[in-house]
């Protein structure tokens, strides 16, 4: 060995050490961590996994849907918290939707275009949009005003960009009745698919929708988009239909929703929350 030159010593050396921490790291590391965590937390080691009827239906700590093969609410299941993790709920894709406050204003499809996959242009919907379109959804759902401020009344971001002689309502596509008639004088347009409004001046506008009927949790996504829960005061919307569909109290609906009501972490972080899974099987099994 010692006859070697020193580039094949260090050759070999640094091989030595490939394999050494290859066996330490790479296998006897995590034989002993898996190990001990299928000793001591076999429940979460194996994904939190929730089984009715034998079968594995979800996970407590990853959120899903409770929807129709077209997508549509369940009327007898509480609905979960929005998504932005894939196609929804998706540990693969884990990730919020990235969009901030100052996301405001639509891409209208434009009518007989395609994008770059050949499929018909969908336009791009801004996050204000999002909420608002949530919102009047789950009002409609609830039987509640899905008003907010900054939202029109069918469902879209109440934005204006404003020129000079003129103001176009930018989310709100022709043949669309712009949400206001007028704004300082200036007349409002509906928007037209494909125009540039960049130049405009963004104004977004309040209206007069006051405190919201429809929690924010119910409109937005939380920031892994896997959230297994829900507010309880999304909860408690959700009550009265829940308990008409499957011809119950609403007491008893409640009653089951402080069951399954965690409160906040080392008593006092965060809020009370409902895990939606979990409350929904109960509900099956009442």
């Amino acid at each position: 060995m010692d006859r070697m030159p020193s580039w094949i010593r260090q050759h070999v050396a640094a091989l030595r050490a490939v394999v050494v921490l290859t066996v330490l790291l790479g296998l006897i590391y995590p034989l002993v961590t898996t190990g001990v965590a299928q000793a001591l937390f076999n429940g979460n080691a194996n994904g939190s996994i929730i089984q009715a009827g034998g079968k594995d239906v979800g996970s407590s700590i990853i959120g899903q849907s409770f929807t129709d093969v077209d997508g549509n609410p369940i009327g007898k299941y509480f609905q979960s918290r929005p998504s932005a993790a894939g196609d929804g709920y998706d540990p693969t894709s884990t990730s919020a939707s990235n969009l901030g406050p100052e996301d405001v204003v639509d891409m209208l499809p434009v009518p007989g275009a395609k994008d770059e996959e050949g499929n018909p242009d969908e336009g791009k919907q801004s996050l204000l949009t999002q909420v608002c379109a949530r919102s009047k959804a789950v009002g409609e759902l609830e039987g509640v005003s899905g008003a907010r401020p900054y939202c029109t009344s069918d469902g879209v971001g109440a934005v204006l960009k404003v020129f000079p002689g003129r103001a176009v309502s930018v989310n709100q596509a022709c043949p669309a009745t712009p949400f206001i008639a007028e704004y300082q004088g200036r007349k409002v347009e509906c928007g037209k698919p494909g125009e540039d409004y960049a130049a405009g001046r963004t104004v977004p506008i309040r209206g007069t929708a006051g405190t919201p009927a429809v929690p924010a949790d119910a409109v937005t996504a939380s920031g892994s988009g896997l959230d297994p829960h829900i507010t309880v005061a999304y909860a408690d919307l959700q009550a009265p239909r829940v308990a008409k569909e499957r011809g119950i109290s609403v007491d008893q609906v409640k009653a089951l929703i402080g069951e399954h009501t965690t409160g906040r972490a080392l008593g006092f972080m965060g809020e009370p929350a409902v895990n939606v899974l979990e409350l929904n099987l109960a509900l099956d099994r009442s």
